[in-house]
């Protein structure tokens, strides 16, 4: 099943960049967070996924899934405004939710589906600062 599925991912961006989320939802899931908001966007910009970890820290998460890495790493696309992007909705974020004094971080997910075997996944905490 995995097969057939693997063929309609590589051939379809978008359902590649929502299975994506999904599977870095479920890792980082894994990893003892809670989901706060899925594509969150405001006129500011718009953010993949925001979390908080065990300490209560919010985590804001770029996710970059990619059918492989054959011309550059999946990482390499979180450019510079991309990244003031992400702050000005991280800090939209915050204030409209009332959590500005809580801690918070940036953190990018890679995900490269590659032609056979097991995803691979890539988590870089405080993959970024403001």
């Amino acid at each position: 099943m995995l097969c057939l599925k693997r063929r309609k991912l590589l051939t379809d961006k978008a359902r590649l960049g929502q299975w994506g989320e999904k599977r870095c939802e479920a890792f980082l899931k894994r990893k003892g967070l809670k989901i706060l908001a899925r594509n969150y966007s405001c006129k500011m910009g718009e953010l993949d996924l925001v979390m908080v970890d065990a300490d209560s820290t919010i985590v804001f998460v770029e996710v970059k899934t990619r059918a492989g890495e054959d011309l550059t790493p999946a990482e390499s696309v979180v450019t510079f405004s991309k990244k003031t992007r992400a702050l000005r909705a991280a800090r939209f974020f915050l204030a409209a939710n009332k959590i500005s004094e809580r801690p918070y971080r940036f953190d990018v997910v890679t995900i490269v589906l590659g032609q056979t075997g097991p995803p691979k996944i890539r988590h870089y905490q405080n993959a970024f600062t403001p």
